[in-house]
C-alpha cells in the first residue's frame, strides 16, 4: 500500500481523557503519519452509540434499527485502511464504551455486503492496563483477536502497557511510547 494514499483511524475506547490509552492511540497515529498516511482520531464517549438489543432486524434488512452516530463511525472504518482500536482492561475485559462499540459489530457481519467492512483491514490493538502481570489482558486480547478472526480483518500489532494506572502515566515509558510508534509505520507495511 501505498502510505501516502493510506487512511488510518484509531478509536478510543477509554473515558478518561488524555489517559494512558488515549496517548499510545496518539503515538501509533503520529508513526502512520509520520510514515505518511492521513489518520484520524475518534473518541467513543463523545459519540452516542446505544447497545446492541439483540431485535436481530440487521439479519433481515441488512441494517441496524438503532439510529445514533455508529452509523457514521462505520463509514470511516470502511473508508480506513488501517485500524487503531484502544481499550484499557476493565474488570479483565474491555471498557464499557469499547464493548458497546463491538457488540454494534454484529449488524455488519452477518450481511454479506457489509462484512467487507472488515475484510483486510490491519489491526492495532493498543490495550494498557494497570495490573503488572499482563496475562490480566487475556481476556481483552482473545475477544478481539477472535472478533477480527471471525470478520476476516488482522491484527498487525498488539501494543500492552502493563502497570498503568494514573492518568497518562505511559508517557513516562519511553518503550511502550516507541512500539505504539513503531506499531503505526510497521501497520501500513502490513496491509
Amino acid at each position: 500500500m501505498d502510505a501516502a494514499s493510506a487512511y488510518v483511524l484509531g478509536i478510543v475506547g477509554s473515558p478518561r481523557r488524555q489517559g494512558n490509552t488515549e496517548v499510545l492511540v496518539d503515538e501509533v497515529l503520529h508513526g502512520a503519519a509520520e510514515a505518511g498516511a492521513r489518520v484520524e482520531k475518534v473518541l467513543l464517549t463523545r459519540l452516542t452509540i446505544a447497545p446492541c438489543t439483540a431485535c436481530d432486524a440487521c439479519q433481515e434488512t441488512g441494517e441496524c434499527v438503532l439510529q445514533d452516530d455508529m452509523a457514521g463511525l462505520l463509514d470511516k472504518m470502511r473508508r480506513a485502511q488501517v485500524w487503531v482500536l484502544g481499550t484499557p482492561v476493565y474488570w479483565w475485559g474491555p471498557s464499557a464504551q469499547f464493548k458497546t462499540f463491538l457488540d454494534r459489530w454484529y449488524s455488519k457481519i452477518f450481511s454479506p455486503a457489509d462484512r467487507e467492512i472488515f475484510r483486510d483491514k490491519a489491526v492495532v490493538l493498543v490495550i494498557p492496563l494497570g495490573d503488572t502481570d499482563v496475562g490480566v489482558a487475556r481476556h481483552t486480547v482473545g475477544m478481539l483477536t477472535d472478533a477480527l478472526a471471525y470478520s476476516r480483518a488482522r491484527i498487525a500489532a498488539t501494543v500492552l502497557a502493563p502497570g498503568m494506572n494514573d492518568r497518562g502515566e505511559v508517557r513516562s515509558h519511553a518503550g511502550i511510547l516507541a512500539a505504539a510508534r513503531q506499531a503505526g509505520r510497521d501497520a501500513l507495511a502490513a496491509h
